[in-house]
């Protein structure tokens, strides 16, 4: 799928429906209820074509979903997500009406894959209704918007493809920039531990057992006893399962005494006992991982599709701006 069609007004392009199964994780989502409102009352007309209160809820509904906000909303949130989606469905509107005056070729061809592609997420044709009855929506419905969609994908891939440029200099200059932020990698080590747990509160005699516990396991370790065995049996830290195994981290992810220890190691090297807010730990260096930086070339055409991305959605904006200085937009 090309940026383009990323970037696309959200709820217009052939992939809302992927918001349906955000709405099956919530059984309690209902369509919000406007007091007196009808579902065909008309709420805005552009160019004088209409939008309705139920192609409005709907778009409320899939936004809130989206951000996984809880349903009903807050007032005061429903407010704001209500003005958005308007917004959202008048933009849709004015760019459907400059799209579809524009030929797509193989549209019905396209449009067939997309349903069949939809058809296919459900186990069941009653599963797939049951999904459409959560959105409010009717197949015709779903297969009219998919239609638009691509009608919609079409028109913008042609009208910005020629206008979207990145040069090897934007590139380069924000590679620059974020080198830091994005591109250098810090040292890393993968370890496992044995822990044998001492809560901070525990009285001294009970961690001087704890101490000494661990200290006769390390023995055992240095006397070539497998460590990820003895972890499974004596660690006291959910990672046991894994034989001790952490995976791999960072300086800052572990509490300072553990990262101390585990940096100083060489590969396939064991701590002494290290003590930490959590206990008594025993540590075993697996892979060490030097600091690095990610060359240009390498990331080069990551960023260029970025900064393509960021480019096409300010043009989307300013196109959409263009147009209702010369539409014709009532609220009812």
């Amino acid at each position: 799928m090309s940026w383009y069609k990323k970037i696309a007004s959200t709820a217009i392009v052939s992939l809302l429906f992927a918001a349906v199964p955000a709405f099956a994780a919530d059984k309690t989502a209902k369509a919000p209820e406007t007091a007196a409102a009808k579902p065909t009352d008309v709420v805005v007309k552009v160019n004088g074509t209409t939008i309705t209160r139920k192609e409005l809820d709907r778009e409320v509904k899939y936004m809130l979903a989206r951000n996984r906000v809880p349903q009903p909303a807050p007032p005061e949130l429903q407010k704001r997500a209500e003005e958005a989606a308007l917004d959202q469905l008048v933009a849709q509107e004015l760019i459907y009406q400059k799209a579809e005056k524009v030929p797509v070729k193989d549209l019905d061809s396209q449009l067939k894959t997309q349903m069949d592609k939809i058809k296919s997420q459900f186990k069941t044709e009653a599963e797939m209704n049951q999904r459409l009855q959560d959105m409010d929506m009717t197949f015709a419905d779903l297969k009219e918007v998919n239609r638009k969609g691509i009608v919609v994908s079409s028109f913008l891939e042609g009208q910005f493809s020629s206008k979207i440029k990145v040069t090897d200099e934007e590139a380069k200059k924000f590679y620059d920039a974020n080198l830091d932020k994005y591109f250098k990698k810090g040292e890393t080590v993968k370890a496992s531990h044995i822990l044998i747990g001492a809560d901070q509160n525990a009285s001294a005699d009970d961690k001087k057992k704890a101490k000494e516990k661990a200290e006769a396991i390390l023995k055992r370790v240095k006397a070539g006893e497998d460590f990820a065995t003895l972890a499974r049996a004596e660690s006291s830290c959910p990672s046991s399962a894994q034989g001790g195994d952490l995976g791999t981290f960072g300086k800052g992810q572990m509490v300072k005494p553990f990262e101390e220890a585990a940096f100083a190691l060489k590969t396939g090297e064991v701590s002494g006992v290290v003590e930490t807010q959590f206990g008594y730990h025993i540590i075993k260096l697996t892979e060490k991982n030097p600091a690095s930086t990610e060359p240009f070339e390498k990331v080069k055409t990551v960023i260029v599709d970025n900064l393509k991305r960021e480019k096409a959605a300010k043009a989307l904006q300013e196109y959409v701006q263009d147009l209702k200085k010369t539409a014709k937009i009532e609220k009812m």
